[in-house]
């Protein structure tokens, strides 16, 4: 069973340059971060360790500076994400999550379409 990395949102955050780009130093994750977050390169390098002793990213060290590669798959962080969002506001069921959306502000005919090839895909097009 693989283990599961939960992300704070500044996490997301750094975690999102990474996976725009990859690897990273931590000079050219706080300039990327810094229009968004305003963090100093001290932030950046507490939020590398936490994410490092979580295993979401792994470091090298380079010619001149150390390297930050993700570990993390951005689509198994976002898989988790949404388990544990759909578990705390939905009680884990998707039908609901789904009423609520639709009621909240519709659905246009390409979010249908959309929620009908998803549906489809998932159940191997059986009736």
């Amino acid at each position: 069973m693989e283990k599961q990395i939960n992300l704070s949102d500044s996490e997301w955050k750094l975690m999102n340059r990474l996976w725009e780009r990859s690897p990273m130093t931590i000079m050219e994750l706080t300039a990327a971060a810094r229009e968004e977050t305003g963090w100093t390169k001290n932030t950046v390098i507490t939020m590398l360790s936490r994410l490092e002793a979580k295993g979401a990213v792994r470091c090298e060290q380079g010619d001149r500076a150390k390297r930050y590669y993700p570990l993390l798959a951005q689509k198994d962080a976002a898989r988790a994400e949404t388990e544990s969002f759909l578990g705390k506001v939905y009680g884990g069921s998707l039908g609901l999550m789904m009423s609520a959306m639709a009621e909240s502000r519709g659905l246009s005919r390409e979010d249908i379409a959309e929620l009908s090839a998803i549906l489809e895909k998932a159940g191997g097009g059986a009736n």
